[in-house]
């Protein structure tokens, strides 16, 4: 099963997001939620998720400096990152990706823009007898 960690400061924006992904998750999922970075970081200690999809732009702490703060963790680095952003900023998608997002998703999202990556979440086990 896998633990995938939403991190919006919107409410609706995380139950979209959840919604896409369960639309093409190809095995149960755990789905745990943060309204921002701070208390993204306390689930992350308490659950180790196997993949963060996190928004950007937040209060309190960003996507940057919660992605910063996951690859500094010996214990979390391994954590695929998402960024999901609306800037539609090169430069910045390239820090993001230099300072290891997996990915920077831009909005708006949907099930379709999702399925890329959420294939390749599961993709390990397309194939499993």
């Amino acid at each position: 099963m896998k633990r995938i960690l939403i991190v919006d400061d919107s409410s609706t924006a995380r139950m979209f997001i959840r919604r896409c992904i369960e639309i093409s998750a190809r095995q149960e999922t755990k789905f745990i939620e943060a309204c921002n970075g701070l208390e993204a970081l306390e689930e992350i200690k308490s659950l180790n998720p196997d993949v963060v999809f996190s928004d950007y732009t937040m209060p309190k702490m960003n996507g940057m400096e919660l992605l910063e703060k996951i690859k500094a963790s010996q214990k979390h680095k391994g954590i695929l990152v998402f960024i999901i952003s609306s800037a539609g900023n090169p430069a910045l998608e390239s820090k993001l990706l230099k300072n290891g997002a997996h990915a920077v998703l831009k909005k708006p999202i949907s099930p379709t823009s999702l399925m890329p990556f959420v294939d390749n979440i599961f993709g390990e086990n397309k194939n499993a007898d």
